[in-house]
């Protein structure tokens, strides 16, 4: 089988690590001294309510967000500030709440464009076969404008063209929102999947979710935000077997 680019050997198990980040709008501190750290070959996924923090950390990790504190380490690099074309470069693919696509391209122009950066460059063929071979929707329509996909099928996009940089570490926000129950389980199937393959081994994905239970059921590791600190840290099965977390944090 052909494989979306590896990431160079890791030299430790932990892919991402945030150390007391701090990120203001102005007068509202965002987050406030926040402590995540995401290891190799695992879904961490960052739950909580509207304003907890959630999106300010992947803006503030992908180089988006400038913190006023703290550090953001990738495989040991400090990018902490570094601009997001730096941030990309060193092997962290963001995929932004919203599903943006470029309506004029085609599905495979737009999976093209993933591979400018990083690893994928001389193996964009191969790595697009894989592709279509995770997401089948894609690969048949793959000569069509990305206009005429469904919801479901723009994010399956969104996340292949992410793949394409061939990164270290993909932040994903709020994959599930708007798509049908049905279609979310499919892209979440496909995220484990993609995590526990051999072919991508060594990826870590941060998965940031208002869909707590679903989170949860592919997820290794759940941390959990409210207003901008982290209240809890734990496997996925401890959070999602704890009623008292559960109903005061997350909604189910």
């Amino acid at each position: 089988m052909t494989a979306v680019p590896s990431p160079a050997a890791p030299t430790t198990t932990v892919a991402l690590e945030v150390r007391g980040l701090i990120t203001a709008y102005g007068p509202v501190t965002a987050l406030d001294g926040v402590d995540v750290r995401a290891d190799r070959g695992a879904i961490t996924a960052v739950l909580g309510a509207n304003g907890a923090g959630k999106t300010t950390l992947l803006r503030t990790i992908s180089g988006l967000v400038r913190p006023s504190a703290g550090q953001v380490l990738v495989d040991g690099a400090d990018l902490t500030c570094a601009p997001a074309e730096a941030v990309a470069r060193a092997g962290v693919a963001h995929v932004p709440e919203g599903r943006g696509v470029i309506t004029e391209l085609t599905v495979e122009e737009n999976l093209r464009l993933g591979a400018l950066l990083g690893a994928a460059r001389g193996r964009t063929d191969h790595a697009l076969e894989h592709i279509y071979e995770m997401f089948p929707p894609l690969a048949q329509r793959r000569r069509r404008d990305a206009h005429t996909l469904s919801g479901g099928e723009r994010q399956m996009l969104v996340i292949g063209r992410a793949l394409l940089s061939g990164p270290e570490v993909l932040l994903l926000d709020e994959p599930s929102l708007g798509l049908a129950p049905r279609i979310v389980a499919q892209i979440f199937g496909m995220l484990r999947e993609l995590v526990d393959s051999s072919d991508t081994a060594g990826i870590s994905v941060l998965l940031v979710e208002q869909n707590a239970r679903s989170a949860l059921s592919i997820a290794d590791i759940g941390i959990v935000l409210n207003l901008g600190r982290v209240v809890a840290r734990a496997d996925a099965a401890t959070l999602a077997a704890d009623d008292g977390l559960r109903h005061a944090y997350l909604g189910f």
